[in-house]
């Protein structure tokens, strides 16, 4: 994977194009300074909408709500203006609110490199699906004339402009072919454009061919934007779509427990400290946002229980029992999350670099609290008995490797210390936790490690682990030290829970450089965390705050601002092996001092180089039930993020999915001479017929050398999407609105008006799945009847006070199609109601904003780091 190999950091991925290549709107920055991009498009619709929600939401509830709603907003103006309106955000919440954005603009941009030559994925030639052969029913018919002296202002036909038609330009790098008479794109690589008609009709930037339109081009595309986020939103609901967002978020409190028979203590240690989280957060900004439990004995794992209400989290960890397990390794790996409590070595350590893969591409944090390490383990008892066994220190170790590359930790305890040490659960769920330095030294040696304290950071935690006879001291940027021999002094006081240190820093007034010098020869490891109070850092950062230095440990590179918070930081060079990214800089916001603070912040999860590559080529992610994907992949040798064109070898592949879908790959795959330096294979993934539409599926792709010192992968994620056939919104059609209400607005509270629609999906729909009030403050009811032709008709009845006289209801359909339905009071009647006999009748009233049919969506949100 490129991850692996060539490294830019601070901006997720940034990519440079020529922009007389790129035949749509520039996708992430501008080379004239002033036109509008992809990137820019989608935040200000994204920004917009959301700010609807926020204030419709603040409306419903009589809250106040005062932001502007326009072009000028901002991630955090938007967040701030949410969390005033009464929306449960948080800090966390803006950095996942700014990934979710940052996700959708890269999409976008992905689809300009990856497809860059696609008509079909830029609707040039004409190709609009499903409304082709109504463009193109008559190709003869000219739609453009010559550009006059380089100016392209008026080269559509009137005709075209008059009628209305609908057209596009032609594109193509290899070829001036097009149909006589047609537009063509336009561009610095568009050879159709030097074919007659000659010019072009895009609008990429302001220096395009009809560059005058750009901006009012752009103003369509965030209003067609923000027309899609509507429909989502009345599709889901003002609440997911505000998860979808990444408002309303906080973290995912996640337990994944053995179950076998030795682990009761730690079952019950688990109950303790998830309901101490719970009950403590609850209704607070830090409450969880979900909750997820992953059980797992021997033989199997699961069932996965992922919900949002606590007490049903609460109900299903306090069902949990500790029973069976026959021999000692169990299948910890397969039901990897976040905190994994065990006292056996994982029976499935072949799936350590899968796991490893989706640790790094996902960027998952995993802390393991084992127990009884090296010491005598419980007898499990079986049918036949089995003899006792211990977890060794090389069995444990797997579990280090894996908490190392996710910047996590593995905890070492006895089963009786264990409640000290589950501390670190709590710390690590409170919200936006920031890694502010983490080193593991193996082998261990005396070392001094240094880190910044800033003024924004509070409830700073060191966590130090290593053999007990590890020494440590700490010394404050004012000069003040503590020994390891003080459990209460004046920076620090720390607790011992095996081989667990956690140290509660004292930093009041002590900003600045700290130090912590380790004494050990054996391996340890040191990782420092605060809560950040004020202080976002992250890709999209604060306008305040300036990246002076990014570091790879062992290398470092200077930074270049690109606005809006984003840096692009260049290194000479990439270490080798295992890395992690440390960032210093300058935060310029508080008005109270004269000279910016400085602060510190490294990335939790561990980066590693390979001088293995795995692409692979896949243009569709969704998979039909009971269908087979192939999907194609190519590995290679490269030197410096170069394939090595007259490297060979032979490479060990594994493919792996969390579904345990049926699969099959090559074992092995070999790097022949004349080769160019890359082999080619296929992996084919089959869905069963049974599969849900909705369920995600990770794929991952490894390529092992020979001599397994070096390994690389690919990761994909595929939906499970059963065909569409569904293209259409469902159909209102009014039956009746009442005229009753008296025309003095001193007296509408006495009365009452009723607003009669019949909602229908067609006979090959998939069916109205929920009505919901739009607009409008009264109750609503619905029934289903059965049509004349034999389709199903969804009656809504609204009735409503007289000061509230409008209204519009949003139906969703069975694939989330929307349509809508308005309604004022004194309206006459437009269509008879329906008098068939009824077949179904499903009736729910409530005030306010009513979901009035059974309604079931799951969302799949794929949030991606974003360094703080």
């Amino acid at each position: 994977m490129a991850a692996r190999q060539a490294v830019m950091l601070l901006l997720v991925v940034v990519v440079l194009f020529w922009p007389g290549l790129i035949h749509s709107f520039q996708p992430l920055f501008t080379f004239d300074g002033n036109s509008t991009t992809h990137r820019v498009i989608t935040e200000r619709a994204v920004l917009r909408k959301t700010a609807e929600v926020c204030r419709d939401i603040a409306a419903s509830e009589g809250r106040d709500f005062s932001l502007t709603i326009d072009d000028s907003l901002s991630i955090d103006k938007v967040q701030r203006a949410c969390s005033s309106a009464g929306t449960s955000t948080s800090l966390l919440s803006t950095v996942i609110f700014q990934t979710s954005i940052a996700k959708m603009y890269f999409s976008n941009a992905q689809v300009d490199l990856i497809f860059a030559l696609s008509e079909e994925h830029h609707f040039d030639d004409e190709t609009f699906q499903g409304g082709r052969d109504v463009i193109t029913a008559g190709l003869s018919v000219p739609t453009c004339r010559n550009c006059t002296g380089g100016n392209c202002e008026n080269n559509i036909l009137p005709d075209v402009l008059q009628q209305g038609l609908l057209t596009s330009g032609y594109f193509n790098i290899f070829s001036s072919a097009k149909p006589a008479g047609k537009c063509s794109h336009g561009g610095l690589f568009d050879k159709t454009s030097r074919q007659d008609p000659v010019g072009g009709i895009s609008k990429d930037d302001i220096g395009s061919s009809h560059g005058s339109l750009h901006h009012k081009a752009a103003d369509l595309a965030v209003n067609a934007t923000i027309e899609l986020l509507e429909d989502i939103r009345l599709a889901v609901g003002d609440k997911n779509f505000l998860r979808l967002m990444g408002l309303s978020q906080s973290s995912v409190l996640c337990f994944v427990i053995d179950t076998t028979g030795s682990m009761s203590d730690d079952i019950a240690e688990a109950k303790r400290v998830s309901f101490s989280i719970i009950d403590s957060k609850r209704g607070t900004q830090q409450e969880p946002s979900a909750y997820i439990l992953v059980p797992f004995n021997d033989p199997g794992f699961g069932p996965l229980i992922m919900t949002t209400d606590a007490d049903i989290f609460k109900d299903n960890i306090n069902k949990l029992s500790a029973n069976g397990g026959g021999d000692i390794p169990e299948l910890c790996l397969s039901g990897l999350q976040i905190f994994v409590f065990t006292d056996a070595p994982a029976k499935d350590a072949h799936l350590k670099s899968t796991v490893t893969a989706l640790i790094e591409s996902t960027k998952s944090v995993v802390t393991f609290m084992l127990t009884d390490v090296l010491a005598s383990r419980r007898r499990r008892r079986s049918t036949g008995g089995v003899s006792p066994r211990s977890m060794s220190q090389s069995d444990a170790q797997l579990y280090r490797d894996l908490a190392r590359a996710s910047g996590g930790q593995a905890i070492e305890v006895t089963k009786s210390d264990l409640s000290l040490a589950t501390s670190v659960i709590e710390d690590s769920s409170a919200s936006a936790v920031v890694t502010i330095l983490q080193v593991v030294k193996n082998p261990g040696r005396p070392d001094n490690f240094t880190f910044t304290v800033d003024g924004s950071l509070r409830n700073i935690t060191a966590y130090i682990t290593g053999t007990s006879s590890l020494t440590f001291n700490l010394s404050s940027s004012s000069g003040v030290s503590q020994s390891s021999s003080q459990s209460s002094g004046p920076l620090a006081s720390f607790t011992t829970a095996g081989n667990l240190r956690r140290l509660s820093l004292n930093t009041d007034n002590q900003t600045g450089t700290w130090e912590i010098r380790v004494v050990s020869n054996n391996p340890y490891s040191v990782k420092v965390t605060g809560g950040n109070a004020s202080l976002l850092v992250s890709v999209t950062g604060s306008d305040t705050v300036k990246v002076t230095e990014v570091t790879l440990f062992d290398s470092s590179g200077p930074t270049e601002g690109f606005g809006s918070g984003n840096f692009l930081v260049t290194f000479s060079g990439v270490p080798a092996g295992d890395f992690v990214v440390r960032l210093k800089g300058e935060d310029s916001s508080s008005t109270s001092r004269a000279t910016p603070s400085s602060f510190q912040r490294q990335a939790s999860t561990q980066i590693k180089t390979s001088s293995i590559s795995v692409t692979t080529q896949t243009n569709n992610t969704n998979i039909e039930p009971g269908s087979t994907v192939s999907i194609p992949f190519t590995v290679a040798t490269t030197t410096n993020g170069v394939v090595n064109d007259s490297a060979t070898g032979t490479f060990t592949v594994r493919a792996n999915n969390d579904r345990s879908y049926s699969s099959t790959s090559p074992s092995t795959i070999t790097i022949a001479a004349d080769s160019g330096g890359k082999a080619n294979g296929t992996v084919t993934l089959t869905v069963p017929a049974s599969a849900s539409s909705g369920t995600q599926v990770t794929l991952t792709i490894e390529a092992e050398n020979t001599a397994a010192t070096d390994i690389n992968y690919a990761v994909l994620r595929f939906s499970v999407a059963a065909k569409v056939t569904d293209v259409s919104r469902p159909v209102c059609q009014v039956v009746s609105s009442s005229t009753d209400c008296p025309s003095s607005s001193s007296l509408c509270a006495s009365s009452q008006w009723e607003f009669i629609a019949n909602l229908t999906d067609g006979i090959n729909g998939t069916g109205i799945e929920s009505v919901t009030i739009r607009q409008g403050n009264g109750t609503l009811n619905t029934s289903t009847v059965v049509g004349a032709g034999g389709e199903n008709i969804t009656v809504a009845t609204y009735v409503a006070s007289c000061c509230s006289q409008n209204v519009e209801l949003a139906a969703v359909d069975g694939v989330g199609n929307v349509g809508t339905c308005v309604g004022r009071a004194g309206e006459s009647t437009t269509a008879a109601p329906v008098t068939t006999a009824t077949a179904t009748v499903n009736t729910t009233s409530s005030g306010g904003h009513t979901l009035s049919i059974s309604h079931c969506l799951w969302i799949s949100v794929a949030v991606y780091f974003l360094w703080k």
